[in-house]
């Protein structure tokens, strides 16, 4: 399996034949090294509503005929929209093809915004992903306040890659991101969701060195992880 950061909160993991991309926020995104239009991702798995996570979804998911699994008011959203979509909710799993999904809990919000309506659609719970395939687990936390289930998840689970947000403001800061990775015990930690907005400024690599003796980097756009 190959797992590759591009900015915000945006993975592209390549797993039993599938190219699977979650939180494709590209357009407006100075942090991302990827091109809307030039992306071709089988599946794109979202984490909740908020337009710096749905981001080019309805783009992309047309043009390639994506097939998208979300939470399932931000499915059926998105289902209205004429995409392929596979509701879940929180604590829900399913096996599909290119790996298992499931979603937990994310302590968030979970909206989208339409900006020339002027109005905010209701798109349900916000959730973190656990995905398994090739006998590994990538947990991609979403956007998450801290919560003492996260050391429950990681009894549960062994996490081999995990991103957590690290932006503060909006998530957790690096003080909460350091106690989740203790909850979770994750074999390689990379931070996410900063530095994108002045709001969200922080040090990757500052953070990576707080939570030594765990393993992780602050990767750059376009870098990988391989498990």
């Amino acid at each position: 399996m190959k797992v590759t950061y591009h900015g915000h909160s945006v993975v592209h993991i390549e797993a039993n034949g599938k190219s699977i991309l979650i939180d494709p926020f590209i357009t407006g995104n100075d942090k991302c090294d990827l091109e809307a239009d030039k992306v071709k991702p089988d599946i794109i798995l979202l984490t909740h509503g908020h337009n710096d996570h749905v981001g080019d979804t309805v783009d992309i998911a047309k043009r390639n005929r994506s097939f998208v699994v979300a939470p399932f008011e931000l499915a059926t959203y998105l289902g209205w929209q004429g995409l392929d979509t596979h509701p879940m909710h929180i604590g829900g799993s399913y096996t599909f093809d290119f790996g298992r999904v499931k979603l937990t809990q994310a302590f968030h919000g979970s909206s989208y915004t339409e900006e020339e309506n002027q109005k905010i659609v209701y798109t349900g719970m916000p959730a973190g992903i656990l995905f398994e395939a090739e006998g590994k687990t990538v947990y991609h936390m979403g956007d998450t306040g801290l919560f003492s289930d996260m050391k429950l998840i990681g009894e549960r689970h062994q996490v081999d890659l995990l991103f957590v947000p690290i932006g503060d403001n909006f998530t957790m800061g690096p003080e909460d991101a350091g106690q989740a990775v203790q909850w979770i015990n994750p074999d390689y930690v990379v931070p996410v969701h900063y530095n994108t907005f002045p709001a969200i400024e922080q040090d990757g690599d500052a953070f990576v060195d707080s939570i030594s003796p765990v393993n992780g980097k602050a990767l750059n756009a376009g870098e990988s992880v391989d498990l």
